[in-house]
């Protein structure tokens, strides 16, 4: 809106009419004290001040709207038809006018100069309204990122305050902010700590924050100081802003070595104790079996022989009351050989159940065991003209009096199933291997013995030889060959008892090896001096 200031009610009238149909707001003041009353009410883009007035003059009232700090930017165009002297002019620019315009005034460059000043005064005002603004924007900001550098200094003391290692980094996964745990780790802020994989924790990270979700991942990185390697537990959490877009990661590495330590050991002792169940149940069945085994020799195997001797007993009995007695005789036999053959069978089965019992291992020399079997057995080699070789055995750690039992049961066997035709030759064998298996190589430094023994008897049919050492079987009649068919199940029990092995090779008519395979030590025991090879012939 543009101010005209004319005493004149008529110069006002003809200015006003030529500005308004120009489109142009019009207001009036008819003296200096209604102009300055107005312009401090009012907002004005321009003024239009006559010179000469009564009271205050057009100079008086443009150096006052000049002193007011609200309208000193309005620009004033002096209009004059009496004062057009080159001095006026000058006093009026120097009161604060934009222009001085004389009287007669061509309206169409007074309208241009009008609509200039008008326009230059909107700009100006328009400008400084925009530079507030941005006054005020800047402040604002400046506040924002002061009050954001006091919530990242927070952010970062929060993370140095944290016991674990912590790091922020940016949306592409640049780490940006490490705490002071990091560097027991890595090298820089930059550097990934070294991990004992073989991708490293740089490239892991990378493809981990491609797929834009939290991650979690356990790691084993390597601490600088000491050089060794802890497991941590890697985790990173994305920051979203309002359009779900990531501005940033958040993570940690927490140190997680002795849970994982603890849950190692504590795994394993499961998995021991799993194996000790399993052994357990192992054991049980087996022993189920053996009960079966037993429950059957009491039911079929002892009172076989015990109902002979009632039977006989009852046959006698009647015979005495006939008064027949030439039989007598005959009978008593029958039922004194089945008392031995029940006799040996309790016995056998005494033997066999002792091996439960926990025993003591002590240094056990097999050549002196073996030659204490072979002076028990002389009268059977003595009768069946056999020869025993043995070769070189070494001193092991075992439970003296199995140990001997084992040897007897073999021995004895062997003279006891040969052939009529052929006389008996046993061969006792002895080298140290490597491991528990029947075809493991030689090896003079070997953790294990194998204890070979063969003969030249009857042998079996490989197709049984899981069958001879299970409890009671036989693969030959009792008339044929005397015993309980317990032996080489007693040999297979001492042999389990020393974490061993024992197994068999025979054929039809060509007699039999039995393979033995023990530890040498049993709990760190200290070998003996293996003594010289032996051979027995009689």
């Amino acid at each position: 809106m543009i101010l005209i200031v004319d005493d004149r009610p008529e110069n006002i009238l003809s200015l006003r009419h030529t500005l308004e149909l120009h489109n142009l707001k019009v207001d009036s003041a008819g003296s200096g004290d209604e102009a300055l009353f107005k312009v401090l009410k009012n907002d004005y883009s321009l003024i239009i001040l006559d010179v000469q007035m009564p009271g205050m003059d057009g100079f008086e009232v443009a150096e006052a709207i000049s002193g007011y700090s609200r309208t000193r930017e309005i620009p004033i165009i002096f209009l004059s038809a009496v004062n057009t002297d080159k001095r006026f002019i000058t006093k009026g620019y120097d009161a604060g006018g934009i222009d001085y315009v004389t009287k007669p005034v061509d309206p169409d460059i007074l309208l241009l100069k009008i609509k200039t000043l008008t326009r230059l005064y909107e700009q100006k005002k328009e400008l400084k309204s925009i530079h507030a603004a941005l006054r005020a924007e800047i402040a604002e900001r400046k506040k924002a990122e002061e009050a954001l550098s006091a919530k990242v200094h927070e952010q970062h003391s929060i993370i140095e305050a944290i016991p674990q290692i912590a790091f922020t980094a940016r949306p592409d996964g640049t780490i940006e902010f490490v705490n002071e745990h990091w560097f027991k780790y890595a090298v820089t802020k930059c550097t990934f700590p070294e991990v004992t994989s073989g991708v490293s924790l740089s490239d892991q990270w990378v493809s981990m924050i491609a797929k834009e979700e939290p991650m979690e991942m356990e790691v084993c990185i390597r601490e600088l100081n000491t050089g060794n390697f802890r497991y941590h537990l890697l985790r990173a959490l994305p920051v979203r802003d309002e359009e779900h877009i990531i501005t940033k990661w958040v993570g940690t590495l927490t140190d997680i070595h002795e849970q994982r330590k603890t849950s190692e050991v504590l795994e394993q002792k499961v998995a021991e104790r799993t194996q000790e169940l399993q052994r357990s149940n192992e054991e049980l069945e087996t022993k189920n079996y053996e009960l079966q085994q037993f429950t059957s020799v009491a039911s079929h195997d002892l009172k076989e022989p015990l109902r002979k001797i009632q039977v006989f007993s009852s046959i006698i009995r009647d015979k005495v009351k006939a008064g027949e007695y030439e039989t007598i005789p005959d009978h008593i036999e029958r039922i004194i050989s089945s008392g031995e053959r029940m006799s040996s069978l309790i016995s056998d089965l005494l033997s066999y159940s002792r091996l439960s019992v926990n025993s003591l291992f002590e240094p056990c020399n097999l050549n002196g065991v073996v030659h204490d079997i072979i002076s028990d057995l002389e009268i059977q080699i003595v009768e069946k003209a056999a020869t025993i070789r043995v070769g070189e055995l070494p001193v092991i750690d075992a439970i003296p009096g199995q140990i001997r039992q084992l040897f007897q049961n073999i021995l004895s066997n062997a003279l006891k199933f040969s052939r009529t035709d052929v006389p008996p030759v046993v061969v006792v064998t002895a080298e140290s291997v490597a491991s528990l298996h029947v075809d493991a190589p030689r090896d003079e430094h070997g953790a294990f013995c194998r204890i070979t023994i063969g003969d030249n008897g009857i042998g079996f049919d490989e197709q049984f030889i899981d069958k001879i050492f299970f409890l009671f079987q036989r693969l030959n009649s009792k008339e044929a060959f005397e015993g309980t068919g317990i032996g080489l199940s007693i040999a297979k029990k001492i042999v389990e008892r020393h974490d061993g092995l024992i197994t068999a090779r025979s054929k039809e008519q060509s007699g039999s090896t039995f393979i033995i395979i023990l530890p040498i030590h049993q709990q760190g025991s200290v070998i003996e001096t293996l003594p010289d090879s032996i051979s027995y012939h009689q």
